[in-house]
């Protein structure tokens, strides 16, 4: 995956993302993508997805997150399209 489709996954899980819930798909996104996001520019990467930059860090908590946790479920709104 190139940084072009991981910020397009990225805006789309955002944007869908309920009310509060914005986070938790940052989370969900970097666990999800953690191998692929590995050696991508966090900050360009949500720059390109259109979302504040600060929450590069909360993409990052989902990385090392990875390590230790299996999705189970994923939520509909999280965009498995």
């Amino acid at each position: 995956m190139n940084i072009d489709e991981a910020a397009k996954i990225l805006r789309r899980a955002y944007r869908r993302a309920p009310e509060g819930r914005q986070a938790t798909a940052l989370h969900l996104f970097g666990i999800k993508y953690a191998d692929d996001l590995a050696s991508m520019p966090l900050k360009q990467l949500v720059e390109k997805a259109g979302i504040r930059d600060s929450y590069y860090a909360e993409i990052r908590k989902g990385i090392r997150l990875s390590e230790y946790v299996n999705l189970k479920d994923v939520p509909l709104w999280f965009g498995n399209d």
